[in-house]
């Protein structure tokens, strides 16, 4: 439990716990089944519910409730909503507080965390897009999904592996060598970029050992099992450490983390607004024809791809070697399409 919640959440871990709530260990061995995936989507009907009411009644919580199709004319019974709240803390870490005096109305105490970059998060918002989808079947052609060759598959006994810290056999595609390998790793981590799966793991050959954990794409796995081998995970090591001002998913080290300003025409500068290109993205300067925007990152290659993504609309005005490098970049795609 994330102590910032305070006394509160501390009686909630104490209260999961008890032999009441023995109901929410059984809910979690449900969701691999139909039954499971409805009681998700009961779970999210609530705190999206609770969450845009910013604070209701279970007596006007239940009449919402039974105006949805989602209730099938059934009530939601008291014992059996107490018994999800605690179910929704442990699944997606949002605690369902009480005001405890008045109408005891029912909030989210920690609603911030709803919009924060971690895994529960973003569990959450996966369930939330899963079910408005799954309640949308009279209408299903008219929603477009993009395909994702993240290589899904592996995913489940890449986290298996992780909870046991155990040895992976893999057999890894190179792009640019164009040839197939086959390794054991240990596993450190898994992270999401751009709809892809990838994996931070260091295999266990002493030659590339010493050098340090390397990422492996998913959709790059050609085969992969657990072995009968485990290992003990670095104490120094932090997921957060090894990503610190990385773009994306490429983390060299040797590139270090600086300042780097640009400049963004009006229009882009709206979208770049809404949707950060990164968590130190700052506005410093706005008119009507441009804005000016500050980072404190590493600026590796996906950084420079994304750059070059956005074309005209943003030029790089510091550090003076990364205006160079993006520079030559543009001037060698002219050099291909200029006589032309």
């Amino acid at each position: 439990m994330d102590n910032d919640h305070g006394e509160k959440n501390e009686n909630l871990c104490h209260s999961l716990a008890h032999p009441q709530y023995n109901f929410a260990e059984k809910q979690f061995k449900m969701i691999n089944n139909d039954r499971g995936q409805s009681l998700i989507s009961k779970y999210v009907w609530v705190i999206e519910t609770i969450y845009r009411r910013r604070k209701i009644s279970f007596k006007e919580l239940n009449e919402l409730w039974l105006r949805d199709d989602i209730s099938r004319d059934v009530d939601i019974p008291k014992r059996t909503f107490d018994n999800w709240r605690y179910v929704i803390w442990d699944m997606f870490g949002i605690n369902i507080a009480n005001e405890g005096r008045g109408e005891y109305r029912y909030y989210i105490e920690n609603e911030e965390d709803i919009s924060k970059n971690g895994l529960r998060s973003w569990l959450y918002n996966t369930f939330c897009v899963s079910n408005a989808l799954a309640n949308s079947q009279s209408i299903k052609d008219r929603i477009i999904l993009e395909y994702v060759p993240s290589g899904q598959e592996y995913l489940q006994p890449i986290i298996e592996a992780m909870k046991e810290n155990r040895v992976l056999n893999i057999t890894h595609y190179n792009y640019w060598k164009d040839q197939e390998y086959n390794f054991d790793v240990q596993m450190y981590c898994v992270k999401l970029f751009r709809q892809r799966w990838y994996m931070v793991a260091r295999s266990t050959y002493s030659y590339y050992y010493e050098k340090g954990p390397r990422i492996y794409s998913l959709d790059r796995i050609k085969y992969l099992h657990a072995t009968d081998e485990t290992f003990e995970m670095p104490k120094d090591w932090s997921t957060e450490d090894f990503f610190d001002g990385c773009f994306g998913i490429i983390a060299e080290q040797s590139v270090k983390i600086q300042p780097i300003k640009l400049k963004v025409s009006a229009g882009q500068a709206n979208y770049i607004r809404d949707l950060k290109m990164h968590e130190s993205q700052e506005e410093i300067e706005r008119n009507e024809e441009y804005s000016v925007f500050t980072f404190n990152l590493r600026p590796e290659f996906d950084f420079q791809q994304e750059l070059l993504w956005n074309g005209e609309d943003m030029e790089v005005l510091e550090p003076y070697w990364l205006r160079k490098e993006i520079a030559g970049k543009i001037k060698r795609m002219w050099n291909k399409y200029k006589e032309d």
